[in-house]
This record gives C-alpha cells, sequence and structure tokens, in this order.
C-alpha cells in the first residue's frame, strides 16, 4: 500500500484516495474508476497490489485505478457500506457499477469487470 502510495498520479499509474478527495478524483471522473477499498493489516489486499497496478497501466486511458484505505477514510467506507476488504468497486458517472469482495487473479478480475468497462 504504502508504495502505491508513493506513486504519482500520472495516467497509468494507482491514485490513491481520500475522504477528502473521493468525489473530484473518483466521482466526477470522465472514465470509469476501480477503487479498491484495502488496508494495511489486509494480507489479501497486498496481493492484489501488483494485479492493480499491471491493470492500470494496461488500461490507461480506458480504465483509472485508485485505492482508499478503510482505516483512514471512515466517510467512505461507510457510504458504500464496504465491510470486507479487499472490496473492489467500479464507478462509473458517479455511481457504483459493480462491486466484487476478495482477491483473485488478474485474469479472473479483468472477466469479471468486462461488461463494465
Amino acid at each position: 500500500m504504502q508504495e502505491m502510495a508513493q506513486r504519482t498520479a500520472a495516467d497509468g499509474a494507482v491514485r490513491t484516495v481520500t475522504d477528502a478527495d473521493f468525489a473530484a478524483e473518483v466521482l466526477a471522473a470522465e472514465s470509469p474508476v476501480l477503487v479498491e477499498f484495502t488496508a494495511d493489516w489486509c494480507g489479501p489486499c497486498r496481493m492484489l497490489a501488483p494485479v492493480l497496478a499491471e491493470i492500470a497501466a494496461e488500461q490507461a486511458g480506458r480504465l483509472r485505478v485508485a485505492v482508499l484505505d478503510v482505516d483512514a477514510n471512515p466517510e467512505t467506507t461507510a457510504a458504500y457500506g464496504v465491510l470486507s476488504m479487499p472490496t473492489l468497486m467500479v464507478f462509473r458517472g458517479g455511481v457504483p457499477v459493480r462491486s466484487l469482495v476478495g482477491a483473485r487473479p488478474k485474469r479472473r478480475l479483468l472477466a469479471d469487470l468486462a461488461d463494465v468497462l
């Protein structure tokens, strides 16, 4: 998580979002945004981090990828009813259009998201 937090917000990179900038970075985005609700203590979240980095790079311009630390950002976490980590949500036009719980391999994740991209 810390490694991803240090990345720049350049296109193709995983962005770190917070309660303060969630609306601007995710809800107001023109392209779909895949948000991982994560926590530093979450093992499956750490396993998913390199998969999300690859997807962010490969889908640049088509899909934005962001992470939100649930412990540091309780307002957004509660607003979307996130109870398990990792939870992945795809937002399009400011609304969640897909929600997935749990880590999964890249191929399966892309298959699960194919119809909303």
